[in-house]
């Protein structure tokens, strides 16, 4: 065994089609990590400057009235994770900030996207990219005529001849075609990590997480060598071999993701803005709003309190009343954003759990999915950050709120907050999961992902046998 691996790296060697094919992917993933690096570096002082000044805006907005300033508002922008400069995901289309004013829920704006032509429209280079996508095409270079160059050289006859052991032979093939990759994988993967660990003001980085990301491309490349040298024992020429591949290749990549896409999209359709509009708007119709003292919920809540503090009119109350009617009105407006922004992920959740089940078609679909995942670029990880943000813009509320409720005269106007206290507003704050909570949310990825590396594998030795 340790003979054919030599033997069949040597051949290898002295390909000169593998040299200029690894050649042309080094200088494209040298491209990708400098365009990679000066984005992240660009998007990262972008972070940093305007998350400081919005900052330094609130604190110095001066006296004001609080339900003012929660007009005024403030932004909660998304932190550029380290592994983003791996793989990009959808946070190119998914807004780096979103604005938290008084009533609204709003979506996260300023999309890198749409800041780009429509040249974008082609793709954009990335180390993932390459990985992806044409590292798989350098294993079918390899071994593609690992078995079909026996049969046309007519050395499989002296093989058989020598008594060579078929299962070795099929491992001493399998190996001689992984091991370029492998080796290759591991110095990309320690490189990047340590280019990121050179970085300034790098946010979230981890070993772990860029060797697992590591492993779970590894375990892609195993299974994409099982497949091609399952083929080659299959094929009766090196052509049928390379076609077959190349075939398996755009299923694999391209065509088995598009149908789960519109599988995905057909079964469950995203409402449109107009429609989605129209339902908050209804439900916030029907509740209590904290500007509209007269309304049947208003009346109500002043019932409630009035007959909860056993007193005759709100001047008796021990707080300013406008106040407390404002953060109720705040509180029921934010169940309705969140009943209607739930639906919402309830359909990207059912979505990606039909693209996710469709898996068993291609292993590209559960290492695509870890890859983002694990770099933090993924539409779920996005989803976690409207949720904080959404959180911290009720908070926010309640604390403007409740300064009035506390520090207003009832039935007093004109009330205005000292400029120190709009510093003791809590910054806002978001931190992604752990690698082992991504780990646990993706083991229906992780199983697919070990399925398609034992059960082609076990075809591989079956098959040997039968040589």
């Amino acid at each position: 065994m340790k003979n054919i691996i030599f033997k069949e790296l040597k051949e290898l060697a002295r390909d000169g089609r593998f040299k200029i094919a690894t050649g042309i992917t080094f200088v494209l993933l040298l491209i990708a990590t400098i365009t990679g690096i000066n984005q992240y570096n660009k998007n990262n002082k972008q972070y940093l400057e305007s998350m400081s000044k919005e900052r330094d805006v609130w604190e110095t907005q001066g006296e004001k009235n609080p339900h003012s300033a929660a007009h005024y508002g403030t932004y909660a922008f998304k932190p550029k994770f380290a592994l983003s400069l791996f793989d990009y995901g959808v946070t190119k289309y998914t807004g780096n900030s979103i604005f938290l004013e008084a009533h609204n829920r709003h979506e996260a704006s300023f999309s890198e996207a749409s800041d780009q032509t429509s040249l974008a429209r082609f793709g954009t280079l990335s180390i993932n990219f390459v990985l992806i996508y044409l590292f798989p095409l350098i294993i079918i270079l390899i071994g593609y005529n690992s078995y079909t160059k026996e049969i046309e050289h007519g050395t499989d006859t002296l093989l058989k001849s020598q008594g060579v052991n078929p299962i070795k032979l099929t491992l001493g093939k399998w190996s001689a075609t992984y091991i370029p990759i492998f080796i290759i994988t591991s110095i990309i993967f320690l490189t990047i990590g340590i280019v990121l660990s050179s970085l300034e003001n790098l946010a979230f980085f981890s070993w772990a997480s860029l060797l697992t990301l590591g492993v779970s491309y590894l375990l892609y490349y195993a299974i994409i060598t099982t497949l091609t040298i399952l083929i080659s024992i299959w094929s009766k020429s090196s052509g049928l071999s390379l076609v077959s591949s190349l075939v398996v290749w755009i299923v694999f990549s391209f065509i088995t993701p598009k149908i789960a896409t519109n599988f995905a999209n057909n079964y469950y359709p995203y409402p449109s803005k107009s429609e989605f509009n129209a339902r908050i708007a209804e439900d916030k119709k029907n509740g209590l709003d904290g500007h509209n003292p007269w309304n049947s919920a208003a009346k109500k809540l002043e019932e409630e309190t009035l007959k909860e503090f056993g007193v005759d009119s709100i001047s008796q109350l021990p707080f300013n009343y406008n106040g407390y009617r404002m953060q109720k009105g705040e509180e029921h407006e934010a169940k309705v954003y969140e009943k209607n922004y739930n639906l919402l992920n309830e359909i990207a959740i059912n979505q990606n759990n039909i693209y996710k089940k469709l898996s068993f078609l291609s292993p590209f679909i559960p290492v695509r999915f870890l890859s983002m995942e694990i770099a933090n670029t993924s539409d779920n990880l996005h989803w976690k950050f409207t949720k904080a943000a959404e959180a911290y813009r009720i908070k926010k509320q309640e604390f403007l709120n409740y300064d009035i409720k506390d520090n207003a005269k009832a039935g007093s106007s004109g009330y205005v907050m000292t400029a120190e206290k709009f510093k003791k507003l809590p910054k806002f704050n978001f931190t992604p999961p752990t690698l082992l909570e991504i780990l646990k949310e993706n083991g229906q990825n992780i199983l697919f992902l070990s399925l398609w590396l034992v059960l082609p594998f076990l075809g591989l030795i079956i098959t040997s046998k039968k040589i």
